[in-house]
């Protein structure tokens, strides 16, 4: 992996991952296109350093993310540890750990039992794009239902939960299914971008923890180019950081309907594009 790729790479992931645009619609398609431009197969298997990469960027959105929410976090964890001393269960602190638990254990159910399913798909960037189409719809449809006046409850927990599972589907969003989701069940975008990075913290861990031990041969990282993986970890992380600051700002002024519409921009151009290449 070259440098310059690996930082292109990891700017995508940080904008990605956060904007409801997709980060695996983004990141397979930049694969695509960085092998066009070099001459290399289409369809290459993506190798052992590549897999590594995407943990790592991976690891750098969350340290972003927690990094932003570190007041958050730390006040939830001091509430939820004295409610439960002192038999509070009906504290909405000790309510969101519990909706956070219950997400990673419904997604990490979806995941595993579609894993295999959508792995292909990844090797398919003209399928990536009627996903990334989907979510650009999904985000449409949220907007016209919009209300932001409720509070996150046990059935909006398990929806939101669900919807970050089948985000699993390469274009398929996961902010911007989990953001839809809890908008679709009345929250505000705020509470609802909220929710969706707060939840997304033991679910990218424990990826990035279960994933290397099933795919990867630790014997082949140290011939990895660690100078690319390097700037493109900081990248990630640096640009995550800053794409949730301004997009949690941008939230209370703007709807989810230009990035809806992004997405199906997007997906329709890149639809095209692969669809001319493939048949050179």
């Amino acid at each position: 992996m070259q440098t310059i790729q690996a930082v292109i790479t990891g700017a995508i992931q940080g904008l990605s991952e956060f904007l409801p645009i997709s980060s695996s619609a983004h990141i397979v398609f930049s694969h695509e296109i960085c092998s066009l431009l070099s001459g290399t197969p289409i369809n290459q298997e993506i190798n052992q350093e590549e897999i590594f990469f995407d943990i790592l960027v991976h690891l750098a959105t969350l340290f972003a993310v927690v990094i932003y929410f570190f007041r958050d976090l730390k006040n939830i964890c001091l509430e939820f540890f004295k409610s439960v001393k002192n038999k509070n269960y009906k504290n909405q602190n000790v309510k969101l750990v519990g909706y956070i638990a219950l997400s990673v254990f419904i997604t990490g159910i979806i995941g595993l039992l579609l894993k295999e399913k959508v792995e292909f798909l990844t090797a398919n960037p003209q399928i990536v794009c009627f996903f990334l189409m989907g979510t650009g719809f999904i985000l449409l449809f949220s907007e016209k239902m919009y209300k932001g006046n409720k509070k996150i409850s046990l059935k909006t927990a398990i929806l939101i939960s669900i919807a970050q599972g089948l985000a699993v589907f390469p274009g398929f969003s996961r902010s911007g299914l989990t953001i839809s989701t809890a908008i679709m069940r009345g929250m505000s975008r705020i509470e609802a971008a909220k929710f969706s990075f707060l939840m997304s913290i033991p679910v990218i861990f424990l990826a990035s923890l279960v994933y290397p031990l099933m795919e990867l041969d630790f014997k082949e990282i140290m011939t990895f180019n660690i100078k690319a993986l390097l700037f493109g970890f900081v990248t990630s992380f640096i640009v995550g950081y800053l794409c949730i600051k301004y997009f949690m700002k941008l939230l209370g002024e703007l709807s989810l309907k230009s990035f809806g519409f992004y997405c199906i921009g997007m997906s329709v151009v890149m639809f095209f594009v692969f669809q001319f290449f493939y048949h050179q």
